[in-house]
C-alpha cells in the first residue's frame, strides 16, 4: 500500500545519501509537516493558503510523499482562485493523505531503528 503514496526510488536515494541522519531527517518530516498541517487550517488569507501549501508541497515532494505533494499542489494553485470555494474538501483530503504517509514513515521508523 505503501507505493501508492511514497516513491520508493526517492525513499531508497535518502536513505543511501543520509545514512545515519535517515531517522533524523524522518522525525524532522513529521514534526514539520504537522506544522504546515496546522498553517494550511489556519490560514486567513488566501495567500497564506497558498505559501504554507508550497512549502508543505517541497517538503512531501523531497521525501517521496508523491500524492501529499500532488495534492498540495492542487491547493496550492486553488489558492491562487477566487473565491476559495471548495477548498475544504481538499485540505480534508491533505489531512487523510498525511495520516497514511504518517503512518509509513513512523512504521519506517520502527524498522529502521530496530536494524
Amino acid at each position: 500500500m505503501a507505493d501508492l503514496h511514497i516513491d520508493q526510488k526517492v525513499l531508497s536515494d535518502l536513505k543511501e545519501v543520509m545514512e545515519d541522519g535517515y531517522l533524523q531527517l524522518v522525525d524532522t518530516f513529521l514534526e514539520d509537516s504537522e506544522r504546515r498541517l496546522s498553517q494550511l487550517h489556519e490560514a486567513k488569507s488566501a495567500e497564506e493558503l497558498g505559501l504554507a501549501a508550497h512549502s508543505f508541497k517541497g517538503s512531501s515532494s523531497n521525501m517521496g510523499a508523491v500524492v501529499l505533494a500532488r495534492l498540495c499542489e492542487q491547493l496550492e494553485a486553488r489558492a491562487r482562485q477566487q473565491p476559495l470555494y471548495g477548498i475544504e474538501d481538499l485540505v480534508s483530503r491533505i489531512d487523510q493523505e498525511y495520516l497514511e504517509v504518517q503512518h509509513f514513515y513512523r512504521g519506517e521508523r520502527e524498522g529502521v531503528s530496530t536494524d
